[in-house]
């Protein structure tokens, strides 16, 4: 059994499933069904067993399973911990666990949660908030506090964003705002580089099918910052005046960006055909799994949506050799069970239909 294993999974009134009870044996999981019955449904509840918003960065509300309107809840037994989170009345989300309420924050220290969604395929090629979450994510999985820090930084710059707003201009409002948001934003880059660096190292070398990414990470030079956090602080104070143009810090993390390059052909990832960067982002995710499986000796959970539709039958093949050798718990989905037949015995299957605007989940078994 996986460290990071979820044993059994209950989804209470969460999107089309009024009540889904699943039991895992740590095997990979194939989930299969046709589109619309719910079967990213069950990944988006396992991604909320980590820090945020989920691999859907929906709002709490829209959780709630319609028309009902009760209250979601989804609850699992991951590395023997017993987690419960479920929406409250006002929206928001509460985390418990072994019975005891904490903040979001704690999920981290208990799974390590990776994914891969459709959503992503475009990462290479929109903007930068979508890579800078894609390596934040990467980021907490070795280091979960990191989780806490990137919340300390946007407070922060939240507040600072407001008194700039505001036009305020008493330094000592913003002094102990610039030295929080500074001390924050080193750690946060610092983290940032770490696990670059981690992938970077896990993917030289190691046995796989998918292609290596050199990865860099910057800053484009007008919102570049010290990596001392006082001399961090004393570049906002000094930029208050430029910062207050724009209603908004314009200088810190909140602005980095990575790149990759497809190793072999030299080339940006931006300009690689659609396969390849799908191919890339594979290789990533991986590699963050072999790099935390090296660290911790136990691999994250890997949820990967709709993934096998995208590779032609040789590299499905060979993904699924990598997840076994790397003995990760993975959940993948795909509309059909011929997708996931070259697993077979390896893995347990899950078909997901829709009855009446509800989820139905059987167990079955690969050839």
């Amino acid at each position: 059994m996986p460290d990071f294993a979820i044993t059994d999974l209950l989804l209470s009134h969460f999107r089309s499933h009024r009540r889904t009870a699943l039991a895992f044996d740590g095997r990979p999981v194939a989930i299969f069904g046709p589109n619309g019955a719910g079967k990213t449904n069950i990944l988006e509840a396992i991604s909320l067993l980590s820090p945020g918003r989920g691999l859907r960065r929906a709002a709490g509300a829209d959780l709630a399973r319609q028309p009902e309107a009760v209250g979601w809840k989804v609850a699992a037994t991951v590395a023997g911990h017993e987690i419960v989170t479920f929406g409250e009345g006002d929206g928001a989300r509460a985390v418990l666990i072994d019975g005891k309420p904490v903040p979001q924050v704690g999920l981290g220290r208990v799974a390590r949660v990776l994914w891969l969604v459709p959503s992503m395929d475009r990462l290479w090629i929109e903007g930068a908030d979508g890579r800078r979450r894609f390596l934040d994510r990467m980021a907490m999985s070795f280091l979960p506090d990191h989780a806490d820090v990137a919340l300390a930084y946007e407070k922060a710059m939240r507040e600072r964003n407001r008194l700039l707003k505001d036009m305020v201009r008493d330094g000592a409002w913003y002094a102990g705002l610039e030295a929080q948001l500074a001390a924050a934003g080193v750690t946060i880059a610092a983290n940032r580089a770490v696990a670059l660096a981690r992938i970077g190292a896990a993917q030289v070398g190691g046995d796989t099918a998918f292609p290596v990414a050199e990865l860099a990470l910057f800053t484009p030079p007008e919102a570049a910052f010290p990596e001392d956090a006082a001399a961090f602080a004393h570049t906002l104070a000094a930029g208050r005046a430029r910062d207050m143009a724009a209603g908004r810090t314009l200088t810190g993390p909140h602005r980095s960006d990575f790149s990759a390059i497809y190793a072999t052909k030299g080339q940006p990832a931006a300009q690689c055909s659609t396969g390849e960067q799908k191919a890339l982002l594979i290789s990533l995710v991986l590699a963050n799994a072999r790099a935390l499986a090296a660290q911790s000796g136990g691999a994250p959970l890997l949820l990967l949506d709709e993934v096998a539709a995208h590779l032609d039958s040789g590299r499905r093949a060979a993904l699924y050799d990598e997840l076994a050798a790397l003995d990760a718990q993975t959940f993948m989905t795909g509309t059909g069970q011929e997708l996931f037949d070259s697993l077979g015995g390896r893995a347990q299957a899950i078909e997901v239909t829709e009855i009446g605007g509800l989820s139905q989940t059987t167990e079955r078994t690969l050839p």
